[in-house]
């Protein structure tokens, strides 16, 4: 088995991991950055959506501009939000932040996976193509593997809580600047949504498998109701799905010589699953914390507090809103209006305690 030694080792090369990788690099460590999939950013896994605060990472992948968010109620009362954002490709989003962490001096691996710690002495045990392995020695390892994150589990860390996504990319029949929510019981735990994509749009739902149990028949029923309405087209051109992480603030973010970013964190929005640019923000942090620690022995810890002081505070009412919400899917509150209005981000009653 070859050896090798880097600095920092990143698992995954997502937004967080190739931030996290660029700015490590930058700041001249040896940076080792590995990712299992064949291409960086594919399969896409999410509606695409970035706030106005990402447009310089956006610009490369723009696809249009967002102005607003119509939120539809259970009654069919909707409600327009002034709530810009932009559109981007995501793969090619991912693709360009791994190219800057490469220019920047970061070694990237494509095809390459962890197959397990050897943590008591910073060692990982990596599987290239053609079932190549190796073991990668490094003194700060960020892990921005996803919800499912193999590192947490390699070291014993507990699982975090998720939903699931099922989405459908469907030709757009005129011209659409919003993105469209559905809040409704037949989206337990989540909530259906299309996010327009220039010529196309991607319409999907999340929804908490335990309540919901198939995805496929409501998503194939807001489709079918975005075609009579002359919305979409029938003609699915992609599919893809995913887990979101809802559970909020992952416990510790840091262990032993391990920051957690991105969704491996658990940074992502519990109610509106938002996670690119906590991806990016706590990407770029860990690879500062790590700068810091090996130049001049700054503890690590100092990036969980830097973490918790930006992100707690939303996390936790949105954490809050969704256990409240959990005790009424399926009940005849679920169908009220008034229900989902202290459940989403679009009504004042979300931010009232």
């Amino acid at each position: 088995m070859n050896a090798s030694a880097f600095d920092v080792l990143v698992v995954g090369l997502g937004p967080g991991g190739a931030s996290a990788a660029a700015v490590a690099a930058r700041a001249g460590l040896s940076v080792l950055a590995i990712d299992k999939r064949r291409t960086i950013g594919e399969p896409v896994q999410c509606a695409e959506f970035v706030p106005l605060t990402m447009g310089r990472y956006a610009k490369p992948a723009l696809v249009q501009r967002i102005a607003g968010m119509r939120s539809v109620l259970p009654s069919g009362a909707c409600e327009h939000s002034d709530f810009p954002g932009l559109m981007v490709d995501r793969a090619m989003f991912d693709q360009a932040l791994a190219t800057e962490a490469s220019r920047a001096g970061a070694m990237l691996r494509i095809q390459t996976a962890l197959k397990g710690l050897e943590h008591g002495q910073r060692a990982a045990i990596l599987r290239g193509p053609e079932g190549h392995v190796e073991r990668a020695h490094y003194k700060v390892l960020i892990a921005a593997d996803g919800p499912h994150s193999t590192v947490a589990r390699c070291v014993g860390l507990a699982p975090l809580k998720t939903v699931e996504t099922r989405q459908y990319q469907v030709p757009l029949q005129r011209p659409y600047d919003d993105t469209d929510i559905w809040l409704s019981d037949e989206f337990p735990g989540g909530y259906g949504w299309l996010f327009p994509r220039g010529p196309v749009a991607n319409v999907g739902l999340g929804a908490d498998r335990r309540l919901a149990g198939d995805l496929k028949a409501p998503l194939e029923r807001l489709h079918a109701t975005l075609m009579r309405d002359e919305v979409v087209g029938a003609e699915v051109l992609g599919r893809t799905g995913g887990s979101i992480p809802v559970g909020g603030i992952r416990v510790p973010l840091v262990h032993d010589s391990i920051l957690f970013v991105g969704d491996a964190a658990g940074l992502t929005h519990p109610i509106t699953g938002a996670g690119i640019a906590s991806a990016v923000v706590s990407g770029e942090r860990a690879g500062l914390a790590a700068a810091e620690f090996l130049a001049r022995g700054a503890a690590l810890d100092e990036y969980a507090a830097d973490m918790q002081d930006e992100f707690a505070e939303s996390l936790a009412r949105a954490v809050a809103r969704r256990e409240w919400l959990m005790e009424r899917w399926h009940t005849p509150a679920a169908h009220l209006d008034e229900t989902h209005k202290r459940g989403w981000i679009a009504f004042r009653e979300y931010f009232v305690r």
